[in-house]
């Protein structure tokens, strides 16, 4: 194509097409590049303009000199483009036909002319004045020449990655919305034009503001910001009177000018639903700055969003917007019309201060029309049929629990009070009806499974109540579904009537019938937690086959080694088993893991990969793109000699995918792949070794067995035959040994043959017997239980789950039961150890204690819970956008892998849905069903927004959601009375809470994931503020200059677990008793965290078990007195500063058994005697680079099982050697220690270069057979 003779379109097109391909090769220095396309897009824009501009009638009078200089300065624009374009097409035709080298200096000179060159255009010729020219003399007038200007002006302010001009572009398009909206209601004549001279105005001032930004050299322009917020606030936002009179002109005639006739909404509904949307942005940016709005005001505000939000779903759903009648759909346009008129009347004044009069009759009316439509839309399609009603099907009695618990909790608060829709009288009488059934239930439960009358009549039970919750909570968000409560009524009669005909009619037998079923009940865990790494395949010769295929011999070159076979088998474990050995450990400069499953994207893996290496950039890695990783991937592994596992691998996709990214040095770098395909890495390496993972034989089967059974102890002889018979049974399958020992340890002994004949009695396929054999293991769990495994379903396959965050989603699920004299956290707690111990659950990490910190379940375990779960109606996994089959009541939905997921139309669907839980960046809509318990936003980022929807989610018990810049939770947040946990995640700045916080008292959990950040609680008045009797775990912000401190743990009094960190107090403390924090008022606390309180003490509670200290300048005469706590079991000092030396005194630390000091930079002589530390378990020491040695009189102590020492000196390594070998003479082989890079900083740079930098010493103490 000859550029130079092209036309205006295909000039701009052909360059742009040019600078693409040229990006896509020059990689060297691609920033530039995209730099340019940006900017030729610019002048493409402004181009646009100028050609279609044309001058106002009312300035028909100006030169035609005038004329000629627009038409002018196109061309130039057209000039500049051809001539640099030639320039650029020479410069890259002589580098492909003399150079082909790496050599890319004169293309990329040649850019960086093109690029100057624009620079000048913009500066000489785009200048203020020229604009402000074109605006009074020219306009485009024609609507759809305005908004294909607004679409070429947001093509480029979407290009620019800054949250400024994002929010300009947001703006932007709502212009253009508004635009179609006005000409959909047949809006014409002045109001049209005003409202299209208008939105030309803001896009030629947007275009002019980009420019300015890629102008800039620094990438940073300071005024550039305060111009776009000037022009959102003064143009665009409706605060400004002009723009305000400018819109409610439009919306006024969008009323009056439309006909009765649907048929226009009915083809182009898309518009309405845009306007409506940013109507929901418009409104949420005027309440979020509101502090101290009044409730009435804020709820009613609250309503309309909602309200807007139903009507926007209604008519982007095709098949519920046919359904509507002829008034409904013609009513739509005007709510939006009267909607918009008071939300662009409203200001943040009128919303703190009260409404003026004719606005809160509007605000009335409107919110009484919205009520309406979504009473005519239940008609059409009403949430509560009971028709076909899928209710769970698990732990049913557990379900009339929490629905009695909920009825008595009811009965008592506020919201029933002198209600007319709720009387107590009837409250009370349904529940004294509903406990009648469920002692009825109980009675009959052992029954039922052999009756099927019983069991029809168990089913229709928990069908009337399961309705009757949904009547109450829908009642309770004021939806008029309080008439259906008689229905409810007549439904409970009718049960009891049949209750009593069933109670006359059968004979109640004392003693159950015998089966295997009817002996396994819950019995406390007896058994050590067993981790995800413990060595569970007792198969040595396949450890030691696999790592001699990976360290010993071959090819110099990049090689692969697979391990496959059926599920079930143990090739993850032995993979970790190989992937952790010391020998691997020191072969190999880098070791990686990554585990691929279904469905697997390249960003994740490559980030699994990095953060594996470099586990302390994981966050960082997470935010980067996929391809910036790649280059960073091969970067990393350049050079050096690495291992990579990939786990769980199904397709050749994924490794072509990273291929590219895994350099060949031949220096002996491989991949261990594990998967269920037998010749998968053939397809890929077609020399690769592949090796068929065997089973395990009878023997070792037996072996396993009775290890996970009796541990060190034998099988008795009265168990033996039955056993070994058991074990034979399981194929030679690890995973089915470990399931069937989980059965048998919740089995009577005198039921084990039952076992056995359930596993022998049908001939499956292998994979098919794993599935049974979890079938076996569900069965024989507890009801309690069953929904807790059930739930690991929601989450990812092979990831790990954080335990905390398990505990609190089971506790609001109300799956867990309230136990006498114990907390609910405890409770789960032991559910948890009942589920590790059947060998349904792996403990993936632990804490310093031993305690579970995260867990995981194996991916049959996974796909099981996915398929029962569906089964039995307990939760809905979406596996594409338009994945809406289910039950119409379905509960629970989750959201593990779709993108772009269309919440609404699920809304609509699946209306009763009490939990969402979300795992990616979801476009929600933004539209939430009303019932829900559970609300988990997963990664979606609402930046400095906090979203004020779920403020009317009025049985809310569990939110979780991500933000980065919210400093306040806006008073709204009372409305949620029954909240028991509020996950903050990725702020970075301290958050206030509002004084309504305290009237939450239902509140559990309020944590921030980032630890340096936490919540501020507002002071004043706080006296007479409610207590917050169930607060269990707190993220804390004070300002310790104050006494705010006491006041605020007063109303704490049962908290347990506390972050508290110091925010920078304006004034400095000027006596001493400011500079001692009290904490011990706090009789329940346990685990306490301080970070940043330089030279501050404490007073801490006799009852603390862990303190961590970070970043803190205490002397050692204050960790002294820490030392006395009677029951402090893990101190943990990091980044700290107490001096030099640590003399310890008598009897300190009776009770501390972990010990943890990072980053002590004065800590150089640590002096201890036989009694510090009596029970001390283990000690890690990292980063303390003055330490001289550890103190060898720990190795006296008998309890001492790990000691961890990396980064210190080399005299430390030695100490911790020789405490060993004190602790081997005494007969205490238990001890391991860790020793990774500890060299001497007088060692030479020579011997560091050498040195292997991932080298890790691993020596633990031979075991006793």
């Amino acid at each position: 194509m000859d550029i130079s003779s092209s036309s205006s379109t295909s000039c701009f097109k052909f360059a742009l097409e040019y600078i693409g391909r040229l990006h896509r090769t020059a990689l060297a220095f691609h920033y530039g590049i995209s730099n340019l396309k940006m900017e030729v897009r610019l002048l493409q824009s402004f181009e646009l303009y100028l050609t279609k501009c044309r001058r106002r009638r009312n300035h028909e009078t100006w030169l035609e000199q005038d004329e000629e200089e627009k038409d002018v300065t196109s061309s130039r624009i057209q000039g500049l483009i051809i001539r640099r374009m030639q320039d650029l097409e020479f410069v890259c035709s002589e580098y492909l036909t003399h150079s082909r080298s790496s050599d890319w200096t004169h293309i990329q000179r040649e850019v960086t002319r093109f690029r100057e060159a624009i620079k000048l255009f913009f500066e000489t010729d785009i200048y203020e004045p020229c604009i402000n020219f074109l605006l009074d003399c020219y306009w485009l007038r024609d609507p759809e020449l305005v908004i294909d200007f607004i679409d070429s002006v947001s093509e480029n302010l979407a290009e620019i990655d800054e949250s400024h001009f994002k929010r300009l572009d947001e703006k932007l398009i709502f212009l253009k919305s508004f635009i179609r909206f006005a000409m959909l209601r047949g809006v014409e004549g002045q109001q049209l034009i005003d409202l299209l001279i208008h939105t030309e105005v803001v896009a030629i001032k947007a275009l002019r503001l980009a420019s300015k930004w890629w102008s800039d050299s620094s990438g940073y322009n300071h005024e550039t910001k305060l111009q776009i917020s000037r022009l959102i606030s003064e143009k665009i936002n409706p605060g400004d009177p002009k723009v305000q009179e400018t819109y409610i002109h439009v919306l006024t005639a969008s009323k009056l000018s439309i006909s009765s006739d649907t048929s226009a909404l009915e083809k182009s509904k898309q518009p309405v639903a845009d306007f409506m949307d940013f109507l929901v942005q418009n409104t949420a940016e005027l309440l979020q700055p509101c502090t101290s709005t009044p409730v009435p005001i804020m709820n009613q505000m609250l309503k309309i969003v909602e309200g807007l939000r139903f009507l926007t779903i209604l008519l982007r759903h095709q098949e519920k917007f046919k359904e509507l009648c002829h008034e409904m759909k013609n009513l739509i346009g005007i709510v939006a019309c009267d909607a918009a008129i008071v939300i662009f009347s409203l200001s943040v004044n009128q919303i703190e201060e009260g409404l003026a009069k004719e606005t809160d009759l509007d605000l009335f009316h409107l919110l009484k029309v919205i009520k309406l439509m979504r009473a005519e839309f239940t008609q059409v399609y009403p949430l509560t049929s009971v028709s076909g009603f899928g209710f769970p099907r698990i732990c049913e009695l557990g379900s009339m629990d929490f629905l009695l618990r909920n009825l008595k909790e009811l009965a008592r608060t506020d919201e029933i009070n002198g209600s007319n829709v709720f009387p107590v009288d009837k409250i009370q009488t349904i529940q004294e009806d509903f406990e009648f059934l469920r002692s009825f239930l109980v009675k009959i439960k052992e029954q039922r499974n052999q009756n099927e009358k019983l069991q029809a009549f168990w089913s229709r039970v928990m069908e009337v109540a399961y309705k009757a919750e949904l009547v109450i909570d829908w009642t309770l968000v004021g939806d008029g579904y309080e008439y259906f409560l008689d229905d409810v009524a007549r439904d409970i009669n009718v049960i009891k009537i049949e209750a009593q005909e069933i109670y006359d009619s059968i004979r109640y037998v004392g003693e159950t019938t015998k089966g295997v079923t009817k002996t396994f009940t819950r019995m406390p865990s007896q058994v050590t937690i067993a981790t995800y790494n413990e060595d569970l395949v007792p198969l040595d010769d396949e450890v030691k086959t696999i790592t001699d295929s990976l360290t010993r011999g071959g090819s110099r070159q990049l090689d692969v080694v697979s391990i496959v076979g059926m599920p079930g088998l143990g090739k993850t474990t032995l993979a970790n088993i190989v992937y952790n050995s010391p020998s691997v450990i020191l072969h190999f400069n880098i070791l990686a893991w990554c585990t691929v499953s279904q469905p697997y994207s390249m960003h994740n893996m490559l980030v699994q990969i990095l953060g594996s290496i470099e586990s302390e950039k994981l966050e960082q890695y997470r935010k980067v793109d996929e391809h910036d990783l790649a280059v960073k991937l091969k970067q990393v592994l350049l050079r050096n000699k690495y291992l990579l596992v990939l786990d769980d691998l199904w397709d050749a996709k994924a490794w072509n995918l990273l291929a590219r990214s895994l350099p060949d040095d031949a220096n002996g770098s491989r991949i261990l792949i594990t998967s269920r395909l037998q010749n998968l890495s053939l397809q890929f390496k077609p020399d690769s070794k592949v090796h068929p993972l065997r089973r395990l034989t009878d023997e070792e089967s037996w072996k396993l067995l009775q290890k996970k059974l009796f541990g060190k102890e034998d099988c008795p002889p009265r168990l033996s035959q039955v056993a070994s018979q058991i074990a034979k049974s399981c194929r030679g399958l690890p995973l089915t040994v470990v399931l069937v020992a989980g059965i048998l340890a919740n089995t009577a002994e005198d039921c084990w043959e039952e076992v056995t004949k359930s596993l022998t009695s049908s001939i499956v396929l292998d994979d098919e017997y794993c599935m049974k054999t979890l079938e076996l293991s569900y069965s024989h769990l507890p009801d309690d239980l069953k929904p807790c495994i059930l739930y690991f379903g929601a989450f990812q396959e092979d990831k790990n789950v954080p335990v905390r965050r398990l505990f609190w989603l089971w506790i609001s699920e109300g799956f867990v039961r309230k136990t006498e004299g114990m907390r609910l956290e405890d409770v789960a707690d032991d559910y948890l150890k009942d589920l590790v111990d059947r060998s349904l659950v792996m403990v993936s990490e632990q804490r310093t204690m031993g305690s579970v910190k995260a867990c995981r379940v194996h991916d049959l375990v996974h796909e099981f819970c996915v398929k029962k779960a569906k089964e039995e109606n307990f939760l809905h996994v979406l596996h594409s956008w338009n994945d809406h089959t289910g039950p119409n009541n379905l509960l629970r939905v989750c959201n593990r892998s779709v993108r772009n997921l269309r919440i609404w139309e699920l809304v609509l669907e699946f209306p009763n849905v009490r939990s969402l839980l979300l795992f990616k960046e979801d476009d929600l809509g933004f539209w939430l069903p009303k019932l829900l318990r559970v609300l988990d936003l997963g990664e979606l980022d609402f930046g400095a927004y906090f979203p004020m929807e779920v403020f009317l989610l009025a049985h809310l018990r569990y939110l979780a959601l991500r933000t980065t810049k919210v400093n306040f939770i806006p008073a709204a947040i009372g409305n949620l009375s029954r909240l028991q946990t509020f996950l903050l995640r990725r702020n970075d700045i301290d958050c206030l809470l509002p004084k309504t916080i305290c009237n939450i008292k239902t509140l559990r959990h309020l944590w921030t994931t980032n630890p340096y950040i936490g919540f501020i609680f507002p002071v004043e008045n706080l006296e007479v503020s409610p207590v917050l009797d169930h607060l269990d775990t707190l993220s804390l912000t004070i300002d310790p200059s104050s006494q705010s401190l006491q006041k605020i743990l007063t109303k704490l009094p049962n908290i347990r677990r506390l972050r508290c960190k110091m925010r920078k107090s304006r004034e400095e403390p000027t006596r001493i008793c400011d500079r001692i924090l009290v904490f011990d008022c706090l009789n329940q606390l346990e685990s306490l965290t301080l970070p940043f309180f330089d030279e501050y003490g404490f007073k801490f509670p006799l009852n603390l078990k862990k303190l961590t200290l970070i970043h803190n300048e205490q002397p050692w005469s204050e960790i002294s007195k820490i030392g006395k706590l009677p029951n402090l079991e893990v101190l943990k000092l990091l980044e700290h500063s107490s001096g030099e030396e640590w003399e310890m005194q008598e009897g300190e630390f009776p009770n501390l058994r972990v010990l943890k000091l990072r980053a002590l930079w004065e800590f150089r002589s640590w002096i201890a005697s036989s009694d510090n530390f009596p029970r001390l378990e283990k000690l890690i020491v990292h980063d303390c680079h003055q330490l001289e040695a550890v103190p060898s009189c720990l190795g006296e102590s008998p309890t001492l099982e790990m000691i961890e020492v990396k980064l210190c000196r080399e005299s430390v390594s030695s100490s911790v050697k020789q405490i060993q070998q004190e602790q081997i003479d005494m007969g205490n082989e238990v001890l391991k220690i860790s020793i990774e890079h500890c060299v001497d900083a007088r060692s030479s740079s020579e011997e560091e270069e050498v040195s292997n930098p991932s080298e890790t010493e691993s020596i633990p103490s031979q075991e006793s057979n």
